[in-house]
């Protein structure tokens, strides 16, 4: 009887040990996941930042481009026009 106590105590002493290893694997973890979820919440707020240059950019881009679909346009009719002689 006095063999499968200390058997037991035994086990219960590495249960305990292996208990105390994993809750410091996880406090490294919950340290490394705090550390990611600051990062994150740094990069989110630059991109919500660089999201309103862009939308003006985009805006001056396609302002641009209507302007040279105009011009080429004037451009091939006057060409055209020229070509039949209407001009």
């Amino acid at each position: 009887m006095e063999a499968r106590i200390a058997r037991l105590e035994s086990d219960v002493a590495h249960l305990c040990t292996d208990v105390a290893d994993i809750k410091l694997d996880v406090r490294s973890l919950r340290d490394k996941v705090d550390l990611l979820g600051t990062k994150l919440s740094e990069n989110t707020e630059k991109l919500v930042e660089m999201k309103g240059s862009f939308e003006s950019s985009i805006a001056s881009a396609k302002t641009w481009t209507l302007l040279i679909m105009i011009g080429f346009g004037t451009t091939i009719l006057g060409a055209m026009a020229r070509g039949f002689g209407w001009i």
